[in-house]
């Protein structure tokens, strides 16, 4: 018999792993069905055989001699061992799970297991899909001592922190398990008001809504005059494709502002196309969400918003490439100390600044009269401004050139959650300079600014997708002892 091609053998296991999870799933379903109909209680047995468990991937990797170099930033195998991790959702990350897969089949000798876990899936996560379960009378404290539930305890971020250590010796595979993924993903679908399999690989933030408003008129566009873009799935759970009939009419009736953080994917095969996320103004949305996002392992994510300019030579409407960031947001010192640097990426603001390039018809010098690098500070204070005396003097010592209150936030969990990021901002106002927008000029500034610098978001993910794919996951992110999985 012919050995099969590592792709072969990596859809193979993605295959077996989403068999286990849709019966694991469907059993679950089934006997809260048996329950809240009839009053049948789960036999205990039954749930110490794995009946609700999420599948299991374990790979065992013993060399003869020293394992093999390679200078990619993920898909690799420092250490001999045995490296495990659970899975929920096969067929949503089926494209990622074959991507890592492929790379430790063909480039080590490894013996890969499928099997039931021992940790169960909580029965929340199979509650939507259908009209057979009745909620109404049901006693949420009853269910949890019937049936497995999201125990906190045992879902966290140690794994990606750097803080974990398994009990048996195992290694971790990736740095996100079943439990983990799944409280996300749910999570997602409650802040976005969309459908957490909606959401796409290269994802923009920003913190103001006419943003939105030109990310829509820019996305029906592509649906109708291309053949890149599939549909778009708008906060309110519409979903438009080009044959959609009045389409902008439906997207303006969505219930979007019943949601914390709207967001809108233009979607494309294989998840790769665009999301944007409204995050309103403030680091602990901005916190919130990315480490919910980080979950589908995205491509990158970048921001794009508005932000004050610092220096009296810039000008409103200039842009600001952020090449550092102080944190002064306050939202995740405990978790990543402030001693530790977040590093620009370089592949990210090459990109950036030819996306401004292209975008403006202009050449790199000319650019660069309205474009500058350098250091962005991040609030979490709205109104520091009221403490001129004492910020003017600590902005004044970190050089920084913009001030915001998500980017910091944004870059950082990037970093700790090993998400390619980047930051290009648009200068709103100059509040140190006491220069704002006049009332007659503010709707012509918004629209020219936010238009141009809408392009510049979606030129960058052009420019990342076709001519920097490759190289966009930078081995800046990783550590000396990583999971395998990126």
């Amino acid at each position: 018999m012919n050995q099969p091609k590592p792709n072969q053998h990596a859809s193979q296991i993605v295959s077996e792993l989403a068999e286990l999870y849709a019966e694991a799933t469907a059993r679950l379903r089934q006997a809260l069905v048996a329950y809240l109909g009839q009053g049948t209680v789960p036999e205990q047995q039954a749930r110490d055989s794995g009946v609700f468990a999420y599948p299991e991937l374990r790979i065992t990797y013993q060399p003869e001699g020293k394992p093999p170099v390679f200078s990619r930033a993920f898909g690799k195998l420092s250490e001999p061992g045995e490296y495990v991790t659970t899975i929920t959702e096969p067929e949503l990350f089926r494209a990622y799970l074959e991507e890592q897969l492929t790379l430790l089949l063909r480039d080590y000798k490894v013996e890969v297991q499928i099997g039931i876990s021992e940790v169960e899936i909580p029965y929340t996560y199979v509650l939507d899909g259908g009209d057979d379960l009745n909620m109404e009378n049901a006693d949420p404290a009853e269910l949890a001592r019937l049936f497995p539930f999201a125990d906190l305890v045992t879902i966290g971020d140690e794994i990606a922190d750097g803080e974990f250590a398994a009990d048996d010796g195992t290694r971790p595979l990736a740095l996100f398990d079943g439990p983990r993924t799944d409280l996300s993903l749910h999570r997602l679908d409650h802040y976005t008001g969309t459908p957490f399999a909606h959401i796409q690989q290269f994802i923009l933030f920003t913190n103001y809504h006419r943003y939105v408003d030109e990310f829509i008129t820019w996305s029906l566009k592509q649906l109708r005059e291309g053949d890149e873009y599939t549909q778009l799935s708008v906060a309110g759970r519409v979903t438009i494709d080009k044959n959609t009939k009045d389409a902008e009419a439906k997207i303006a009736e969505s219930q979007w502002h019943k949601y914390q953080m709207p967001a809108y994917h233009l979607q494309a095969k294989d998840g790769r196309g665009i999301t944007l996320v409204n995050i309103g103004v403030g680091p602990t949305n901005a916190k919130t969400i990315t480490e919910h996002l980080a979950v589908l392992r995205p491509q990158c994510w970048l921001m794009i918003g508005h932000c004050g300019g610092l220096r009296q030579s810039q000008r409103l409407g200039d842009y600001v490439l952020a090449h550092a960031y102080h944190r002064n947001d306050h939202v995740l010192d405990d978790i990543l100390p402030l001693d530790i640097p977040i590093p620009a990426l370089a592949e990210i603001q090459v990109a950036l600044a030819e996306a401004t390039a292209r975008v403006s018809g202009e050449g790199m010098d000319k650019v660069k009269t309205r474009l500058r690098t350098g250091t962005v500070v991040s609030k979490d204070d709205r109104n520091w401004e009221l403490r001129y005396t004492q910020e003017a003097r600590i902005i004044n010592r970190s050089r920084a050139i913009a001030v915001d209150m998500e980017s910091a936030t944004i870059a950082a969990n990037g970093f700790r959650f090993r998400v390619p990021y980047g930051t290009l901002l648009c200068v709103s106002d100059k509040p140190l300079h006491g220069e704002i927008k006049l009332p007659g000029a503010a709707n012509l500034f918004y629209q020219k600014s936010v238009r141009e610098h809408m392009l510049i978001g979606f030129e960058t993910i052009k420019i990342l997708k076709n001519d920097v794919a490759h190289r966009l996951h930078s081995r800046k992110l990783r550590a000396f002892e990583e999971p395998p999985f990126r």
